[in-house]
């Protein structure tokens, strides 16, 4: 939520305004959010009688009865819009239908959509709420990884535009997230890898302690979607551990620039070249494994420049191989790399601000980098990529039309 204060000053010749936003919203745990026992998302909407739901269809699938039992338990009637989101479906024309629903359920003013999905679906309804009347509240329950530890986060929300990713958007906070992890036991493994590399993003410039527990345990917390299918209670609590950290340091490092106002964003680290490269091939890849080779580039990048030793870049490579992860791809090239940096310095006022780790757990902005030294870096990149697991290439790296579930 948010509140404004403002206030005029004039003179015969001039009226100035200053306004200042109060930013106000939870992130809240509830194991089972649609559990009848847990009564926190059913509390939001007890005044009004129903909710409105936008839902990625996999979702609603396959915990529609425990989703009809719990507004039913509460007396709460439930209208449900079905989506079907990927990544060439995060445009105009989805979001044009979700806000078509808005006006043919009669929305009234205040009264907060829940919105529950991956950050795919939240992103798209998200912006459809901030257009919506200006201002439509929402509640958001992030349903895949890269939504519980980073999507729901921050209080970006944006359709793509052409080739262009989150090209159109705005910032518009949510309510309340509602973070129930236990949906993560019927989430595919791809989607699992997918918001890993968003952890790999926090850790290697934000916390040192989440890589060491990411080199640890990553492969087991992946095979087990993090301990909620078929690990044990040892596992989870690493799991837990590991991502309320992830979310304390993302809360942390977002939450005094939520608007962007300052562009050295530390976790734009792996966003550099990946919003090119994200959506260049025809089946665009998993936005984890865009980012993830943005970052392995960039790890490359540190160690040329001395900010890392070859050990520590082959340490963060590593771990980013064991995952599955994408290291390299035929779609990064030296004519990629020069069309990128325009497109971002564009994006960045004139300045790279190419974050790197120095060393793993810190982070520098780099802003002097010539297209020479990128060609140079990405030479040796392959040299070294080669020589890991799949040549460097990712396990299940592209979309394949697939949903955020």
């Amino acid at each position: 939520m948010s509140d404004l204060t403002a206030r005029v000053t004039a003179s015969e010749s001039n009226f100035h305004v200053e306004g200042y936003e109060r930013i106000s919203y939870d992130l809240t745990y509830v194991n089972g959010v649609f559990d009848v026992a847990n009564r926190e998302l059913a509390e939001a909407y007890l005044p009004y009688g129903r909710t409105l739901m936008v839902i990625d269809e996999v979702v609603y699938d396959l915990y529609r009865d425990s989703i009809d039992a719990y507004f039913a338990h509460y007396g709460i009637e439930l209208t449900v819009i079905g989506v079907h989101i990927h990544e060439t479906a995060k445009s105009l024309e989805t979001f044009e239908r979700i806000v078509t629903a808005f006006d043919e359920y009669g929305l009234v003013r205040t009264e907060p959509v829940l919105v529950v999905g991956g950050g795919l679906t939240t992103d798209v309804a998200g912006f459809a709420c901030a257009s919506y009347r200006r201002n439509t509240p929402y509640l958001r329950i992030p349903t895949t990884l890269i939504g519980l530890i980073d999507a729901s986060v921050s209080i970006k929300v944006a359709v793509n535009h052409g080739h262009h990713k989150n090209r159109l958007g705005a910032y518009h906070a949510s309510r309340q997230v509602l973070l129930d992890f236990s949906f993560l036991k019927t989430l595919p493994e791809d989607q699992i890898r997918n918001g890993m590399a968003e952890l790999i993003k926090i850790s290697v410039v934000g916390n040192a302690e989440i890589f060491d527990m990411l080199e640890r345990f990553g492969p087991e917390l992946l095979t087990t979607r993090f301990g909620h299918l078929g690990g044990d209670e040892r596992l989870r609590s690493v799991a837990h551990r590991l991502t309320y950290e992830a979310i304390a340091t993302m809360l942390e490092l977002e939450a005094p620039n939520l608007h962007e106002i300052d562009l050295d964003r530390v976790i734009a680290f792996g966003h550099t070249w990946s919003p090119t490269l994200e959506l260049t091939p025809t089946t665009p890849f998993f936005h984890g494994h865009a980012i993830n080779i943005d970052m392995a580039f960039s790890v490359t990048l540190a160690e040329r420049r001395g900010l890392l030793t070859a050990g520590e870049r082959d340490r963060v490579l590593t771990t980013m191989s064991a995952l599955g992860l994408a290291l390299d791809s035929e779609y990064l090239t030296p004519e990629l790399l020069e069309t990128a940096t325009s497109a971002i310095l564009r994006a960045r006022d004139g300045i790279l601000r190419a974050a790197v780790p120095d060393p793993i757990g810190s982070c520098r902005f780099l802003n002097d980098v010539t297209v020479d030294e990128l060609v140079d870096t990405l030479t040796l990149h392959k040299k070294l990529c080669a020589e890991f697991d799949r040549g460097g290439d990712g396990v299940d790296a592209f979309t394949y039309d697939t949903v955020d579930a």
